[in-house]
């Protein structure tokens, strides 16, 4: 049983709790719910210990000049918390919840330390490394952040009618839990798409339906790598894949990038060296060069796939977008050994948080693809597929891409004018004419996270190329400029801003060299 305080502790709650009531504040607040504070927070930092008895609901009610019946409110809510016992005719005592005390009465119980000096979260060796290297921004929308496209000429009116007649009259399928790999329409529709304009060799039952290129690529490597095993991916390269394939464990060989794309020794020369597990690239617009994967390139990985047993995962991210000729076709469209799974994504063509992708797999893979997919995520998301599968059936989706195509086309334009107007050929400018960014490059030794910075002061965002290398052997500097979402009239103006910062910076730029547009 616990021991009571001694009787002078309750006699000095009258000088405790109306000086703690008094200063509760904030002005306005209901008197129950400042009582309810004081007494909850002293419990909680035992500065009201077990056993000691509080006043009667008269006594104390009188004391802080509020309601009686509020202070019986209040006795009944910490009541049924567990904070207090009442007994009839015995009182209201502190109820002894402290864990120590009840897991070992005996042990005195250690002073807790200040909020500032509480030891930081333990995490797993994995959780630190992903919290220590994350690259996600903690902004997302303004010149020049790369990656996001022009969200306020989505046809929303379009999609709203064809949402709201799903809604009308749904079928439960459309609300309920999910069954299987996707909406069967949508991917009935996508395959037709995909077909038709990227060259993708598939049919519906080979489309699995995702949030993402993220959730795309951790599905492949749960079913298909294990810890250990070894990946390749591009160098630089986006930093979502390097975090996946970290946290799958897989040991990452990170690969030179040139105007080919990935540079990688053919298997058939690659003696001593353990093969790959898995192949991560983005061969049609690579990340974030833009170079295009040649079709010698394409057709070596291939080969050294097959050899090595190995699988390919191709991310085609945002080729919809190609200026000067026609979107290149897949590396999957190539494939005739069942290596290349397809990865996709409706967040540069649409919206990003629509978070919708898909993932084309060979066919082998079809059903243990769909059980994984409802084990690790369950899917869901089926009433927006259902509209997206009809905004893709009835053509909106073809007429807002090749809308999108000709405002990106004369952004891109309006960006390059604009570095001219700046820096004339002095700095080199990669983009693959195709997507919503492109790479300014800097003189060798900048300090690209520094330039980076220094225009963020401005409001003007961007991100340092360097950061998106591995071997820092072969490390960079340049600047990733996004156009996708900027209007055409503030384009120079931002970009302006941009230049002052690289001057202060790096100071003005010297070495003279044609730009290369790669």
């Amino acid at each position: 049983m616990t021991r009571r305080p001694p009787a002078h502790r309750a006699s000095m709650l009258f000088d405790y709790l109306p000086r703690r009531f008094e200063r509760a504040g904030p002005g306005g607040e209901p008197n129950h719910r400042r009582l309810y504070r004081v007494l909850q927070e002293g419990i909680l930092r035992d500065e009201l210990q077990p056993g000691t008895r509080l006043p009667s609901s008269r006594q104390l009610a009188a004391e802080l000049g509020i309601a009686r019946n509020t202070v019986i409110h209040v006795y009944e809510q910490l009541s049924a918390e567990g904070y207090v016992s009442t007994g009839i005719g015995s009182g209201t005592f502190v109820a002894d919840t402290t864990p120590d005390r009840l897991a070992a009465p005996s042990a005195p119980r250690a002073p807790s330390k200040p909020a500032a000096q509480a030891a930081a979260p333990i995490l797993s060796a994995r959780g630190g490394m992903l919290v220590r290297d994350a690259g996600a921004s903690s902004r997302q929308w303004g010149a020049f952040m790369p990656g996001v496209p022009e969200v306020r000429m989505f046809p929303a009116r379009i999609w709203s009618r064809l949402h709201n007649r799903l809604l009308r009259k749904p079928s439960p399928a459309l609300l309920t839990y999910p069954v299987g790999p996707g909406y069967p329409p949508l991917r009935t529709a996508l395959a037709d798409y995909l077909r038709t304009a990227r060259g993708v060799r598939c049919e519906p039952e080979q489309i699995i339906i995702t949030a993402g290129i993220h959730p795309s690529l951790q599905l492949i490597t749960q079913l298909l790598c294990d810890p250990g095993d070894i990946a390749w991916m591009e160098d630089p390269g986006y930093w979502g894949v390097r975090s996946v394939l970290a946290a799958a464990g897989m040991r990452i060989a990170a690969l030179p990038v040139d105007g080919e794309g990935m540079r990688f020794e053919p298997g058939a020369r690659r003696k001593n060296a353990t093969p790959p597990k898995l192949v991560v690239v983005s061969p049609s617009h690579q990340y974030p060069l833009g170079s295009v994967m040649s079709l010698t390139r394409r057709r070596q990985l291939l080969a050294t796939a097959r050899t090595a047993g190995a699988w390919i995962a191709e991310d085609d991210y945002d080729s919809e977008f190609r200026y000067g000729s026609r979107p290149l076709p897949s590396l999957q469209g190539l494939d005739d050994g069942g290596r290349v799974l397809y990865m996709g994504t409706f967040s540069k063509v649409l919206f990003p948080s629509l978070r919708i992708g898909y993932l084309v797999v060979p066919p082998a893979l079809v059903d243990a693809f769909a059980v994984g997919l409802a084990e690790m995520f369950r899917g869901g998301q089926i009433l927006t597929q259902a509209v997206l599968a009809d905004f893709i059936a009835e053509g909106h989706f073809v007429s807002h891409i090749r809308r999108m195509r000709g405002v990106y086309a004369e952004r891109r334009a309006t960006l390059l004018a604009a570095i001219d107007s700046e820096f004339g050929d002095t700095l080199p400018v990669h983009d693959g004419a195709s997507g919503l960014h492109l790479v300014l490059g800097l003189p060798p030794g900048s300090d690209d996270a520094a330039v980076a910075d220094a225009a963020l002061a401005d409001d003007v965002l961007t991100r340092p190329l360097s950061r998106y290398y591995q071997n820092a052997a072969r490390r960079q500097s340049g600047l990733l400029l996004g156009y996708g979402h900027v209007e055409t009239e503030t384009i120079a103006p931002r970009f302006a801003v941009l230049a002052r910062a690289i001057r202060a910076v790096v100071g003005s730029p010297v070495a003279a060299r044609r730009t290369r547009r790669l």
